[in-house]
């Protein structure tokens, strides 16, 4: 019965590849497809390479109204997160400036935030950090002005008595954005930061 129950309710509402959102017959994140064409990230913080299925999703969850893919992937940071058990005392997400977080309708990091905080049963501090201005998207600026577009873009909040933080973003491109945002924590007495991200861009020299 069990089994006819969800076989009912996958034709009602398939799963779907987070790649290429072609139904599954499985919970799997990637389809079989997709899967082959995925590369894990061999660096610390970021659990895949940016580029094809994983950019494909990314663009999908933060562009285009798919909210839904949160859980997904946010689900596949937390079994990556697991290195940091016992570790940290909160999950922060790097936010959203208040107005691109109202035109999208959510904040992407803060879904990957929770999943990932809720698997590691600690705090997920959705409001630790503010963002003081709506700075352009890092991928539209050359190397050398990225850093400069986040300086003191972001302030610290609601910290008290919080020591070793998981800061959590969906793409790391230079680092210059975590880098702000881990400068604005320890600003607000974290005396630990973890950089950790769904993606990692692998830049070419001179980008």
């Amino acid at each position: 019965m069990r089994g006819f129950l969800d076989g009912i309710l996958t034709l009602l509402a398939p799963l779907r590849c987070v790649g290429c959102d072609a139904p599954q017959a499985s919970s799997v994140v990637f389809c079989a497809s997709c899967v082959t064409l995925v590369e894990r990230f061999s660096g610390e913080g970021a659990v895949f390479e940016y580029g094809g299925p994983v950019a494909a999703a990314i663009q999908r969850f933060k562009y285009e109204g798919r909210s839904d893919l949160g859980a997904p992937l946010g689900s596949v940071m937390a079994c990556h997160a697991q290195r940091w058990a016992g570790e940290v005392d909160a999950v922060v997400p790097v936010p959203l400036h208040w107005r691109r977080r109202r035109e999208r309708g959510y904040d992407q990091a803060a879904l990957l935030a929770s999943r990932v905080a809720k698997a590691l049963d600690v705090v997920p501090l959705l409001t630790g950090l503010r963002r003081l201005r709506n700075t352009p998207s890092q991928i539209e600026l050359p190397h050398r002005e990225r850093q400069r577009n986040v300086a003191g873009a972001f302030a610290p909040r609601q910290l008290s008595g919080l020591r070793r933080v998981l800061l959590v973003d969906d793409v790391r491109t230079t680092g210059a954005t975590l880098r702000e945002a881990s400068a604005a924590l320890t600003l607000g007495g974290v005396s630990k930061v973890h950089p950790f991200v769904l993606a990692a861009r692998v830049l070419v020299e001179g980008t």
